[in-house]
């Protein structure tokens, strides 16, 4: 019984020991650069380690950057990387790129299929890189499109928040309200067709049809002079997160477009979703 106790013992400092590299200190910061998660070369990230990180107490927050899925590169959160990794140091940061919907090969879904590999290459590689599977998804425009249609239709891995700068979440609604026929020239690439040609698909590709009781705490973040997707879209998430008792937040910015903000507002933004992510991800 005695060497039982002490087996016990000795397992449970084991597990509560720090981890470490293969000189005995705490894990350096790292940062790997263009990391393939599939075979094309537009399946790419890259992944920023913290100092310090641990599969217990590091969280993961995953980068999408907009684009309206036919341009973009993960280049352009690169600038806001620094500030993240500030305010929130206990979190590793992966900034992905996706299939870029340029030609009716790439059509959706391969943006959400790209999406759905990447969570699932980062949760097969979550030991290896001494983070734990506490996801959070941060998307702009398209991106936030990608972000929620993860979080919302897919329950393994559990996302434990999203982050949604302005990002559409109901496709057939945001093609007819598009008064300019290039940008619905776009959504027709994107889509293979308009809401009446492939209604199946629109409606798989709509992130708020998805939302439940069980999807995760959303902060949503959209300019009132957005002209491409209408800030309609994010009240219209609100709204569904609020009655089915989701924890939510909408942040309104007057006078701000579709575009990317001033940065005084973007602080602001940042401000607002470190609370946001504090309070709700343990």
């Amino acid at each position: 019984m005695k060497n039982f106790v002490l087996f016990i013992s000795i397992v449970f400092l084991v597990s509560c020991k720090k981890e470490t590299g293969s000189d005995n200190k705490p894990l350096a910061a790292q940062t790997i650069i263009n990391v393939a998660y599939g075979n094309d070369a537009e399946q790419k990230m890259d992944v920023y380690l913290p100092a310090g990180r641990s599969t217990d107490s590091t969280k993961l927050i995953v980068l999408v950057h907009g684009g309206a899925w036919v341009s973009g590169d993960k280049a352009d959160f690169a600038k806001y990387i620094p500030s993240l990794q500030q305010r929130l140091p206990n979190y590793a940061i992966a900034n992905i790129n996706y299939h870029l919907a340029t030609t009716a090969a790439n059509h959706f879904p391969t943006q959400e299929n790209d999406m759905k590999a990447a969570i699932d290459f980062l949760l097969q590689k979550s030991v290896g890189y001494h983070i734990s599977q506490n996801f959070v998804l941060l998307g702009a425009s398209a991106g936030g499109h990608l972000a929620m249609l993860q979080a919302y239709k897919y329950d393994a891995p559990k996302i434990k928040a999203v982050v949604d700068f302005y990002g559409p979440v109901d496709m057939a609604d945001m093609y007819n309200s598009l008064a300019v026929p290039l940008y619905k020239t776009v959504i027709e690439t994107l889509m293979n067709g308009t809401p009446a040609s492939n209604a199946s698909l629109y409606q798989q590709s709509s992130p708020i049809n998805f939302v439940s009781v069980q999807s995760p705490p959303t902060i949503i973040l959209h300019g009132d002079a957005d002209i491409l997707v209408n800030p309609s879209q994010s009240v219209a998430l609100k709204n569904k997160l609020q009655s089915l008792g989701v924890t939510n937040q909408l942040v309104v910015y007057p006078n701000q477009g579709h575009d990317i903000w001033p940065d005084n507002i973007m602080n602001d933004a940042f401000d607002k979703i470190e609370t946001f992510l504090k309070a709700n991800v343990h």
